[in-house]
């Protein structure tokens, strides 16, 4: 009886070492630190009495001062053997934070996990006012006021649902895009991840990021949604330290007449399914054709993947979060190697 116990436990734990079966993450070094960021005093305010703890007693808080405000949070991560040539840098959308990278909403790993395994030295932000990075008053310092998402919003608009009214709390009456790679039964889990966020803080988040490159780079820069903008806008600025720019459905990337300001950085550009039937994403990719072919027309390097002529079709505009995104993560990889940048 004791044998066939000790089978039992032992068949027990083997299928569950089965399940945990991915490799595990060897790092050399992890850690985090702030960049950017500015100093701004506030006078005139008055003075409040703020009960901080229920039975506390109350304190008097002066509003008049120092602020420290617009930092970036970044988190880094060093494999024991890198096999990149170079750290890579994961820049989130609009309205997330670097947790975009990390789990996807049904509990897979990451891109983040997934490059690091690679080998690449990985470093993910939470971008100005996301995140631990942190936010300041408005409209004292911040001129506009946030914009909140309902839960219904990124179904609908980031082409996981088809369009308004197809969201539901019941994931059986979600009425998701035909084939989509979105995982819906962790949607929840996915605006959870939701924060909010400012239209007035793209010059200091464009200055945190343009630190950040001084700071590790020269280095690889992968981009999404809201970031690609801020992505061509760095790399414009430090072609010397930026050597491939990867853009993941951009939502927008600049003028066209300073596409030429990235002739000496490579860039790929990766766009999902869905586009043709959506009411912005026509326009959205075009501009961004429009900017890379006038990049090509300069000298430049562009490439783009449309995923569903590459065989990965049902891709969100949350690509990294779809049920196939180690697959996009591969393309990405492959990329990147045939420019010489992994070892």
């Amino acid at each position: 009886m004791a044998q066939v116990f000790r089978a039992v436990a032992v068949a027990l734990l083997l299928a569950g070492l089965s399940a945990c079966s991915q490799a595990p993450i060897q790092l050399a070094q992890m850690g985090s630190f702030h960049v950017g960021g500015r100093e701004v005093l506030l006078t005139g305010k008055p003075v409040k009495e703020v009960l901080f703890a229920p039975g506390g007693v109350p304190a008097k808080v002066d509003p008049n001062g120092v602020y420290q405000v617009e930092q970036m949070y970044v988190q880094y991560f060093i494999p024991k053997d890198p096999r990149g040539s170079m750290p890579l840098l994961l820049w989130h959308g609009g309205g997330l934070s670097g947790v975009t990278y990390e789990t996807t909403p049904d509990g897979r790993e990451g891109w983040l996990n997934y490059f690091v395994k690679k080998g690449w030295p990985t470093y993910n932000s939470d971008a100005v006012e996301r995140g631990r990075s942190g936010w300041a008053m408005y409209p004292e310092i911040f001129k506009t006021e946030p914009v909140f998402l309902t839960k219904e919003n990124p179904f609908e608009r980031f082409r996981i649902g088809q369009g308004a009214g197809s969201y539901n709390k019941d994931p059986s009456k979600m009425r998701p895009m035909p084939g989509s790679q979105f995982p819906t039964e962790g949607y929840d889990n996915f605006t959870k991840q939701v924060v909010p966020r400012w239209t007035s803080t793209d010059e200091p988040t464009i200055a945190a990021y343009t630190e950040l490159v001084d700071k590790v780079c020269p280095c690889v820069v992968v981009v999404h949604s809201q970031a690609g903008l801020f992505g061509v806008r760095v790399a414009q600025a430090r072609p010397d330290k930026v050597k491939a720019l990867v853009l993941v459905e951009p939502a927008a990337v600049g003028n066209i007449a300073d596409a030429p300001k990235l002739q000496k950085v490579p860039v790929l550009a990766i766009y999902g399914d869905y586009i043709e039937q959506d009411a912005r994403w026509p326009t959205i990719r075009g501009n961004g054709i429009k900017f890379y072919d006038a990049l090509k027309s300069a000298g430049g390097s562009a490439d783009v993947i449309d995923l569903p002529k590459a065989g990965l079709k049902g891709n969100s505009h949350m690509i990294m979060m779809d049920k196939n995104s180690d697959q996009v993560a591969a393309l990405i990889q492959d990329w990147l190697q045939k420019k010489g940048l992994y070892k």
